[in-house]
């Protein structure tokens, strides 16, 4: 049996601080700095409202400045989970919204079909947390750790249960391998759940979040979408997102 959604709240966590990109959500795209860039592809997802969590008055000031909704959050979060989970007291008090949608802010190639495939699993009762991934089609990343993989099975209900994530090569075999991308929508009592928890034994050893809900018994189902989103974290990528831009 599958329920009907008809609106999230997106949330979009910006933290101003990176080493190998200083200043990343700023970064000029083409005329528009990248936090604005992911801010309007979600936008265009047109799933509900969006807010970019942010912890620099700077990052504020531009997203206000191209007309959208910043969220100021505290500085010392330790992952984008609990700021939005910040943003999403902050900016829904009333709890208006029962699914709160997390985008990360260095996906500015992010199309808006690949954000609402992460709101889709949430048809699904008994799914605690939707989120996304794409078969590799080559071998050139598939043993590469940075490249997270999605161990999952059919749900019977178009996406896939997910058993397991691993920067390891997996599962073996013969069949499809799956690239995760880091998307998540939260049911919002699923994502005040996952705040609570500490990290878990196995999330410590991967150093992968979503580990501590599977390992606290919370389901997270998966759409397949064709291709990743490149996010920005060198100069190179930086170059190829403006390439992108420049022929759109």
């Amino acid at each position: 049996m599958e329920t009907r959604l008809t609106s999230a709240l997106v949330i979009i966590p910006a933290r101003l601080a990176a080493t190998r990109l200083p200043r990343k959500p700023l970064l000029d795209i083409c005329g528009k700095p990248m936090i604005v860039r992911v801010l309007e592809q979600a936008q265009n997802a047109d799933i509900g409202p969006v807010a970019v969590a942010c912890d620099d008055k700077d990052v504020a000031e531009a997203v206000q400045d191209h007309g959208g909704t910043a969220i100021m959050t505290r500085v010392d979060h330790a992952s984008g989970s609990d700021r939005i989970y910040e943003a999403a007291g902050l900016v829904d008090p009333d709890e208006k919204h029962d699914v709160i949608l997390n985008v990360q802010g260095d996906v500015p190639l992010i199309a808006p079909e690949a954000i609402r495939a992460a709101f889709a699993p949430l048809t699904v009762p008994g799914v605690a947390i939707g989120t996304i991934m794409t078969e590799f089609k080559g071998f050139e990343f598939r043993d590469d750790p940075n490249f997270v993989k999605a161990v999952t099975t059919p749900n019977g209900q178009g996406h896939h249960r997910a058993l397991y994530f691993t920067r390891a090569t997996a599962p073996s075999g013969d069949g499809p391998l799956y690239h995760h991308i880091g998307i998540y929508a939260y049911r919002r009592a699923a994502l005040a759940k996952f705040v609570e928890l500490p990290p878990s034994p196995l999330e410590i050893r991967e150093k992968l979040e979503q580990l501590r809900a599977l390992e606290a018994e919370m389901r997270i189902d998966v759409s397949i979408i064709d291709s990743a989103p490149m996010d920005v974290n060198t100069p190179d990528d930086l170059e190829r997102a403006r390439a992108a831009y420049r022929v759109s």
